[in-house]
């Protein structure tokens, strides 16, 4: 008899990696450039001003996020290592308890202590730590930490959001640029929002209103303070 066919079905829960450094990436691309565009120009600071502002933000901010994510999330790779690295040596010295434990955990998931036995020595047989790894501490190939892909998605997506409201300045006049940053960065914002929340399954309107008002909160608040130091300037 020849084995069936492996039905294979696609999950959002394999994007959440890139997906969630993406999207925190843009957003604060968008939202930390706009409400510098917003704090300068407040300031009385001319249109070249703003404009350089607004680049040596992208430019300070893409590194950040991206070294930030990085050191995060390999230090998430490191506990992961060392956890897999512990569960492999209590197989190593004691294979009969972590294969009780294992049982345990399927008899806890509803299976009957007979069959979580046969299930557990199988995949056992089949890949130890991987059955451990997966079901005891919870690490999976889809969920494992990714430095470098975290970086590198959070460093150009951060880019990207931040031209946004970058190249709004520039084609902007300046007597029009604080109300032509400050409105399409709202939009952008819902957009990113709306767009994001469908790509994970969750409802757009809810997302996007939730990334608009604290988006409009930070244009306000920076926008604020560079019109007082401008005021007492």
């Amino acid at each position: 008899m020849r084995p069936a066919a492996r039905h294979r079905e696609w999950h959002r829960s394999d994007r959440i990696g890139w997906l969630r450094a993406a999207v925190l990436g843009a957003n604060d691309g968008i939202v930390s450039t706009a409400s510098l565009l917003l704090g300068v120009a407040a300031a009385n600071g001319t249109h070249g001003a703003v404009l350089v502002a607004g680049v040596a933000g992208l430019a300070a901010g893409a590194m950040s996020m991206a070294a930030g994510e990085y050191v995060s999330v390999h230090s998430q790779a490191d506990t992961e290592a060392a956890d897999i690295a512990k569960e492999r040596a209590e197989l190593a010295a004691d294979g009969d308890a972590e294969h009780r434990e294992l049982a345990a955990i399927y008899v806890g998931r509803g299976l009957a202590p007979s069959l979580a036995t046969e299930v557990a020595a199988q995949l056992m047989a089949h890949d130890a730590i991987g059955a451990h790894s997966r079901d005891e501490l919870g690490i999976s190939e889809t969920l494992a930490a990714r430095p470098v892909q975290a970086a590198l998605a959070s460093a150009a997506s951060f880019s990207a959001g931040a031209a946004l409201p970058l190249l709004v300045a520039a084609a902007a006049p300046a007597a029009a640029l604080i109300p032509a940053v400050g409105a399409t960065s709202l939009v952008f914002l819902a957009v990113l929002g709306a767009v994001a929340a469908r790509t994970g399954g969750a409802p757009p309107l809810v997302a996007a209103w939730r990334v608009t008002f604290w988006g409009a909160l930070a244009m306000l608040i920076t926008a604020g303070a560079g019109h007082l130091f401008g005021a007492a300037a």
